[in-house]
C-alpha cells in the first residue's frame, strides 16, 4: 500500500547554517554535575584533577587536566570499567571532547548498567 506524500509528514532538514556543533569548552561541569548527583564519591586534587568512583566501585571517572602523562597522550577524561563478569575497559576522551558528550556517554553507560 502506498501512502500519498501529503499524508506523510514532512522532513525537516536544517539548513547547514543553522546548526550549532558543541565545541570542547574544558568545562567539566556536565560531567561532575551528573556524577553528583547519581551520588558517586568526587575527589579533586590540588592539581586540579577530579576523580570519581560509582557507588559500587565498578566505573571511575578522570578528569584529568593537569596531569601530564594524559596530555601527553592527548586525553583529558579517563572512564575505567570494571564489571562484575567480563573484563575490564577503558574509555578515553581528548581534550577537544566536548564535555556535554562525555556526560552523555556517562549517562548511556549509568543507564544501561541498571538493566
Amino acid at each position: 500500500m502506498n501512502a500519498s506524500a501529503t499524508l506523510l509528514p514532512a522532513v525537516v532538514r536544517p539548513a547547514v547554517r543553522d546548526r550549532h556543533w558543541r565545541s570542547a569548552d574544558h568545562c567539566a561541569g556536565p560531567v561532575l554535575d551528573l556524577l553528583d548527583a547519581l551520588g558517586w564519591a568526587i575527589v579533586a586534587t590540588p592539581e586540579a584533577n577530579v576523580h570519581a568512583t560509582s557507588p559500587g566501585g565498578h566505573v571511575y571517572v578522570g578528569w584529568l587536566p593537569e596531569d601530564a602523562t594524559a596530555w601527553k597522550r592527548g586525553i583529558v577524561w579517563r572512564v575505567r570499567v570494571q564489571p562484575t563478569e567480563g573484563d575490564a575497559w577503558v574509555q578515553e576522551f581528548g581534550h577537544h571532547t566536548p564535555t556535554e558528550a562525555v556526560a552523555g556517554f556517562l549517562a548511556a553507560l549509568v543507564a544501561h548498567s541498571s538493566r
